[in-house]
């Protein structure tokens, strides 16, 4: 079984593991600290903070954007729960604007949606197609929002403006930016995450609150005389969590990172394969491009993508989504529905009161999205036997 999506791993990120296994340290050691100069460096951002997860990464920007209850803090549906959840924490409210046909947040509804107890936004690129962000943070920081983009499917994107090129992560158009590095992500560290941010005070801030607000420099120490510090002293300042990484992991990021155009190109060819062989079946819509990519200003445009979402008419293959998901499982290959739309969720439908039609164009969108097989370790004979298996299916239904 084709699934639709996994992990790649070579002996030189087995090694790695291995090395650190070896030495003095497991957890949070050298190992982190390189991982996230080189992260830093590949994307352009000027500083990175890994965490143990996205979702950690998300909850700790939130809490350093100050939330407070009932504070609104606006996303996108079309996404993994993390993203709205990590408002929720904070005791905050979480909102929806409707999304485009790309599946990212619609710059239109985000100014119709925008309320005077509005915070900022959470931005999501989703299956890796970079949102518009200087259009949503253009709109967002006039009204004095804070703009977090949820990168967690975008590592490896970039695209051109006025001559610069900017990858994701390291643009000027977000306080900071979120990466996943789950399993099926672009890059994995088995669980993690990564901040990346312009804000050198708020890359401080957020190393202390993943370590339970701890503060070790003795130059911002504020009890030491009183409580006679030594070397072993530290103090809590705030408070944080643990939502450390380990040298372990990071060692498998670093890895990883070191073939990552390598990665992102793999997955690149498997999109162009799929939408050559795709793009003439009825009922069945490759992805689509963000329109704003396609502005004269913006040149060089490369999706870093993570999933391959086609929107199909199942009405029109005569069909319904469980069948024909069934039916690809038979002939070998998994699939997958990203996302349920986060706002009709049963915790959200009760706590908040919202439902249907709340984002029609993200319901809509929901209702014929599956996301098929890519992932770098796809050999062509799987691509191959994905490709058979979609347009076999699609022989049968006419």
């Amino acid at each position: 079984m084709i699934p639709y999506g996994r992990q790649s791993i070579h002996e030189d990120d087995i090694a790695a593991v291995l090395r650190v296994l070896r030495s003095d340290y497991l957890t949070t050691g050298p190992e982190v600290e390189a991982f996230e100069q080189e992260f830093a460096r590949y994307v352009g951002a000027e500083h990175a903070v890994a965490v143990s997860s996205a979702t950690a990464a998300l909850h700790l920007l939130m809490i350093a954007m100050k939330l407070n209850p009932g504070d609104r803090v606006l996303t996108s549906p079309n996404t993994f729960l993390s993203s709205a959840n990590a408002v929720a924490f904070c005791g905050a409210i979480p909102d929806f604007c409707d999304t485009n046909a790309s599946g990212n947040l619609d710059l239109r509804s985000l100014q119709e949606c925008w309320q005077e107890d509005v915070r900022g936004v959470v931005v999501v690129d989703y299956a890796g197609q970079p949102a518009d962000l200087p259009g949503i943070s253009e709109w967002a920081r006039s009204k004095g929002g804070f703009v977090i983009e949820d990168a967690s499917h975008a590592l490896g994107s970039r695209f051109e403006r006025d001559q610069q090129r900017y990858f994701t992560g390291g643009h000027p158009w977000a306080d900071a930016t979120v990466f996943s590095f789950h399993p099926v992500k672009t890059l994995t560290t088995g669980e993690g995450g990564m901040i990346t941010t312009a804000d050198a005070r708020l890359a401080e801030q957020l190393r202390r609150l993943r370590h339970h607000g701890v503060e070790r420099e003795a130059e911002r120490w504020l009890l030491a005389d009183e409580c006679g510090a030594g070397p072993w002293y530290y103090e809590m300042q705030e408070l944080g969590y643990n939502y450390r990484i380990t040298d372990l992991q990071c060692a498998l990021g670093r890895s990883q990172l070191k073939r990552i155009e390598e990665i992102v190109q793999r997955r690149l060819d498997i999109v162009r394969a799929y939408d050559e062989a795709f793009h003439d079946l009825k009922g069945f819509s490759v992805p689509v491009m963000e329109s704003w990519l396609q502005d004269s200003r913006i040149t060089d445009v490369r999706c870093g993508w993570h999933l391959y979402s086609p929107q199909l008419d199942f009405a029109e293959w005569g069909s319904d989504r469980n069948s024909f998901m069934n039916d690809l499982r038979q002939l070998g290959v998994g699939s997958q529905v990203l996302y349920l739309p986060v706002h009709l969720q049963p915790w959200y439908r009760r706590e908040f009161g919202y439902g249907p039609g709340k984002c029609p164009h993200a319901e809509r969108f929901f209702e014929k999205t599956i996301s098929l097989p890519l992932f770098a370790g796809m050999s062509d004979a799987q691509v191959s036997t994905v490709i058979q298996a979609v347009r076999s299916l699609a022989a049968k239904r006419r």
